[in-house]
């Protein structure tokens, strides 16, 4: 049983996120982007500028993106240059695409892991034959985000979901278009997901010459 809000002992309580950001987690920026890749290479951390480069080209929610497979993104010795999985979520499959460099960073990864189509891209530490855990992810996004001078409480893993996908709503403002890549059942979500607002759809509108 809980306190009742009308209780003494709760309302000397601090609320569960004073103090904290709470909401939609803030899209990185081409900048961004490298500088964290940056420091992936400088530290020689393979593994982990592979989940990083996946994560945003893939635009998948965490849970999605740790369950990959090997098979999932390689066809025979190569590199897929698209590949599909079935969201967690919804249960629906999305599609995404893989660009050169992050195919690169990939077959590197898989040189040096090695494994069958089977296995898990990311395997675990503990527990070989599962998954890296949503938690690790989200401990190793504050990582990286830290690392580039970023305060961790305005980017979790939402941010690399969004950062591509607020990227081509930026250069296009075709919401449909975002909408199937994030594979949301509804666009309205994705309206809120993107954070579209007034200011956004008047500037598309002064954009368009008749």
């Amino acid at each position: 049983m809980g306190y009742s809000r009308f209780e003494p002992a709760i309302q000397a309580r601090a609320a569960w996120n004073a103090g904290k950001t709470v909401g939609t987690k803030r899209p990185l920026t081409q900048k961004q982007i490298w500088a964290i890749r940056f420091h992936l290479d400088r530290e020689g951390r393979l593994r982990d500028k592979a989940l990083f480069d996946l994560a945003i080209d893939s635009k998948l929610r965490g849970c999605d993106l740790v369950k990959i497979k090997i098979g999932d993104v390689v066809a025979g010795t190569d590199i897929r240059t698209r590949a599909i999985v079935v969201q967690q979520k919804t249960n629906r499959r999305v599609q995404f695409e893989l660009t050169a460099d992050v195919r690169s960073t990939l077959l590197s990864w898989l040189e040096r892991r090695g494994g069958s189509t089977s296995e898990y891209l990311f395997p675990s530490r503990i527990d070989h034959a599962g998954h890296t855990s949503t938690r690790q992810y989200a401990r190793l996004v504050d990582e990286w985000v830290t690392a580039i001078g970023l305060r961790k409480s305005e980017y979790g893993t939402h941010s690399l979901r969004r950062t591509k996908a607020a990227m081509i709503y930026r250069a296009t403002g075709n919401i449909r278009a975002i909408q199937i890549l994030l594979g949301h059942t509804k666009i309205e979500n994705t309206v809120r997901y993107l954070g579209v607002d007034v200011e956004d759809a008047l500037l598309l509108a002064e954009r368009t010459e008749i």
